[in-house]
């Protein structure tokens, strides 16, 4: 199992870089060419979610890519390091009721929503070491050709 480590500061700027390198590192591990954009979105979509989530609750740690190859499948792992006890945005956003809260929790929502759209296998948790959207797609050396 081969494991690619990215650590970002949680800057915008920064998710392009993620995208790419999830990309390379996925074409490298044998995900179909024609799932790639796929899996460049879906990094996209995770890191902006993790960039947004360390913003709006101060935290200065960096965000996690894990890019992990297996024999037959590779995930991408993005973690961010805002505690929490559930996936959901409700449980992530501490205190509710403001606007802004609202429409972070909104955005954190669609963000996942775009996720679900894009992955067929997505896992989202969360606990007091913080979030973690787990994707992962099928190599090629895992299709079995009749």
């Amino acid at each position: 199992m081969a494991t690619v480590e990215l650590r970002f500061s949680a800057l915008p700027e920064h998710v392009r870089t993620a995208r790419l390198v999830a990309a390379a590192v996925a074409r490298r591990a044998g995900v179909d060419e024609a799932v790639l954009d796929e899996v460049r979105l879906a990094v996209g979509e995770a890191c902006s979610r993790a960039v947004g989530l360390h913003e709006s609750h101060d935290i200065a740690e960096p965000v996690r890519v894990l890019l992990i190859e297996d024999e037959k499948k590779f995930s991408i792992e993005v973690g961010d390091g805002v505690s929490g006890d559930s996936g959901t945005a409700g449980a992530r956003g501490g205190e509710t009721g403001g606007a802004a809260e609202s429409d972070a929790e909104g955005e954190d929502e669609m963000g996942l929503a775009v996720i679900s759209g894009l992955v067929d296998d997505v896992e989202v948790t969360a606990g007091k070491d913080g979030g973690l959207i787990r994707m992962t797609w099928p190599t090629t050396t895992a299709v079995v050709v009749p």
